[in-house]
C-alpha cells in the first residue's frame, strides 16, 4: 500500500473514532494533575490565568458555532460513519481557513490542557493533536478532492489549512442561523464547563489539601447542564430547532 492510501486509510478510521480524542486527553492529563500549580505561587495570577484558559477555549467553541450557523446542510456536520459533503464551503470563516471545526477544537482543549500550568503537558497535547488531525484533514481533502475537483484544488490553493488568513475573508453566502448552532452545538459549553470544574477542583485540593469547588463554576455547570437537557430534549423530540436547508 503507498503511503496516500495509507494515510487516507488511517484517517477516515481516526475520522470514525474522533469524539473518543476528549477521553484520551483526559488520560493524558491524569499524570499531570498531582502537578497543577499556580503560576509564581499566587493566588491573584492564578485566577487570571484562568480566565485565559477559560477564554481560549470558548474561543475555539464560539469558532465552531460561527461555523455551524452559516453551514448548509450536510456539512460541517457531527457525522462518523462517513465522509458526507452535498456542497463545498468555501465563504465565511471557510475563505481563510480550510478546517475550521479542528481549528475551534485545538482551541477548545489548548485551553483545557494548559489550565495545568504545566509545559511539557501542553507540548504532548499539541504533537498528539497534529499526528491525529493530520491524518484526519488528509482523508477528508482526499474525499472533496475526489468530488469536486478543480473546485477544490482553485480553493484549496489559496486557503490555509489550519491557521487562518484573514486577509481573504469573503461574506457567508447563507445568513446566521442561531437555531442551527444550538441544534449542532449544544454539547461543547457543556464539556469545557464541566472540564474546567473538575481541573478546578484538582488545582484546590493539591494547593490547599482540601475540596473547595468554586460557587462561579457551580452556576456555570449548572446552567450548561440544564442548557444541555433542554437542547437535547428539544432536537430529539421537536422539530423547534430545525431549519430549512441546514
Amino acid at each position: 500500500m503507498c503511503l496516500r492510501d495509507h494515510f487516507e486509510g488511517c484517517g477516515n478510521w481516526l475520522f470514525r473514532w474522533r469524539s473518543l480524542l476528549p477521553f484520551l486527553l483526559f488520560l493524558l492529563l491524569i499524570p499531570a494533575l498531582p502537578l497543577i500549580h499556580r503560576p509564581l505561587g499566587s493566588n491573584r495570577l492564578q485566577n487570571a490565568w484562568e480566565v485565559f484558559c477559560f477564554a481560549l477555549s470558548i474561543t475555539g467553541l464560539l469558532i465552531r458555532c460561527f461555523v455551524g450557523g452559516h453551514a448548509a446542510s450536510k456539512t460541517s456536520g457531527r457525522n462518523t460513519h462517513s465522509q458526507v459533503a452535498e456542497s463545498l464551503n468555501t465563504t465565511g470563516i471557510y475563505s481563510i481557513v480550510r478546517h475550521p471545526l479542528y481549528l475551534g477544537n485545538f482551541l477548545m482543549w489548548l485551553g483545557i490542557v494548559m489550565f495545568c500550568f504545566v509545559p511539557w503537558v501542553t507540548v504532548i497535547f499539541v504533537l498528539c493533536f497534529w499526528l491525529y488531525y493530520e491524518r484526519i484533514m488528509f482523508a477528508e481533502e482526499e474525499f472533496l478532492r475526489r468530488k469536486f475537483g478543480d473546485e477544490f484544488s482553485n480553493w484549496a490553493s489559496q486557503t490555509p489549512a489550519f491557521v487562518p488568513r484573514f486577509s481573504s475573508w469573503r461574506a457567508p453566502s447563507l445568513p446566521f442561523s442561531f437555531k442551527s448552532v444550538l441544534r449542532r452545538e449544544y454539547t461543547g459549553l457543556l464539556g469545557i464547563t464541566i472540564a474546567f470544574a473538575c481541573m478546578d477542583q484538582f488545582e484546590h485540593l493539591v494547593a490547599t489539601h482540601r475540596f473547595s469547588l468554586e460557587i462561579h463554576w457551580i452556576v456555570i455547570s449548572a446552567v450548561a447542564l440544564l442548557a444541555y437537557v433542554g437542547l437535547r430534549t428539544m432536537k430529539k423530540r421537536t422539530t423547534l430547532l430545525n431549519v430549512p436547508r441546514r
